[in-house]
């Protein structure tokens, strides 16, 4: 069973914002939901660089979060689909707003991540 090696820090809104979005994938997961991707193979298919694994292991955690839900249909083989609850569709605006900082801001913050990875 996995143990923490850092005790939860839950002070504050970043803390507890951090605690459930932080994951490479998470945020973008959570777009692609709202868009209307709700397969596992399409969002495979939207972020081909992420494992099964861990896409899987991270649509676990939103779903423990109560930001989406997961719906098992009964036909062989078994179809599964996520859709945001209500909860997360309020985060919705917020990751809209921090894409749209990053659009604006496309040209610097390419610059100075590539300069950081030289």
């Amino acid at each position: 069973m996995y143990e923490r090696k850092i005790p939860l820090s839950l002070n504050c809104g970043l803390d507890l914002i951090g605690e459930v979005l932080y994951g490479k994938w998470k945020v973008r997961l959570l777009w692609f939901i709202n868009e209307g991707h709700k397969r596992p193979s399409e969002l495979q298919r939207k972020i081909p660089d992420a494992s099964r694994r861990v896409l899987t292991m991270q649509l676990k955690e939103l779903e423990e979060h109560e930001l989406i839900t997961k719906k098992i249909y009964p036909v062989v083989p078994p179809k599964v689909e996520y859709s945001l609850t209500e909860f997360g569709k309020t985060l919705i605006p917020v990751i809209a707003t921090l894409g749209q900082w990053g659009d604006e801001h496309e040209e610097r913050l390419r610059e100075v991540i590539l300069k950081r990875n030289l």
